[in-house]
């Protein structure tokens, strides 16, 4: 479904992607690990178009999508919900909500989806009229995702989906994970929480400063005595 050939991407005259690669299955989840600032995020905009490799090829469904603009790729099916939920504060759920369908012009299917994303998060829909930057953690990241839902992904993108939540929210966000993964979503998560990660993911990636380490399957990393050690605090 995805593949990234030979990626490399810059910050300047840094280099925070060399030479990555990486291969998603239809309807898989594969997670991304790492420390802080080993380019977890970087592989995440890169495929999104936020940021454009100066090496390599990107393929989605067998067409290059490399150096195509952001609003192309969510055309195509790619959608990324943010690190920090980057929801708009000022205004209403019900407003972020149909945003994630701006680009969309499906109506009964925008209908139909709304729907399912009111129905996936019940929480949500008891707060239409509440202003965005009113809700908890919790409830911001549910809302940053049903946004996402509302642009109709094929793969969607997150980015750290538990970062600051508190412990009663994680499992119910990961919970969701698997349930949007089951009506046929490919999902790639970036994750610092790898043990999370990795008992719900198909596969997994470690990175380290820009480069893939290790690929496998996810329950052979969640033993692996090095990842054990590095990421899952054993």
């Amino acid at each position: 479904m995805l593949e990234l050939k030979n990626i490399s991407t810059r910050y300047g005259n840094i280099y925070a992607l060399d030479r990555v690669n990486i291969k998603i299955k239809k309807k898989e989840i594969v997670t991304i690990i790492g420390a802080n600032g080993a380019g977890k995020s970087t592989i995440l905009n890169t495929i999104s178009g936020i940021l454009k490799p100066v090496n390599g090829t990107i393929l989605f469904e067998g067409e290059t999508i490399s150096l195509k603009e952001t609003d192309f790729i969510v055309g195509k099916g790619i959608v990324q919900v943010p690190e920090g939920r980057q929801i708009f504060p000022h205004l209403t759920v019900l407003e972020n909500i149909k945003l994630g369908a701006y680009l969309r012009k499906d109506k009964a299917e925008i209908s139909r989806d709304f729907e399912y994303v009111t129905n996936l998060f019940p929480r949500l829909k008891e707060r239409f009229k509440q202003a965005g930057g009113t809700l908890s953690g919790g409830e911001q990241q549910m809302l940053a995702i049903a946004r996402g839902l509302m642009s109709k992904p094929k793969l969607l993108l997150l980015d750290e989906p538990s970062l600051g939540l508190a412990p009663i929210f994680v499992r119910g966000i990961f919970d969701i994970i698997k349930e949007i993964n089951k009506n046929g979503v490919t999902i790639l998560l970036v994750e610092q929480n790898a043990r999370m990660a990795l008992s719900i993911a198909d596969r997994g990636y470690i990175v380290e400063t820009g480069k893939i380490k290790l690929e496998s399957k996810a329950k052979d990393l969640l033993t692996d005595d090095s990842v054990r050690e590095a990421y899952l605090g054993i």
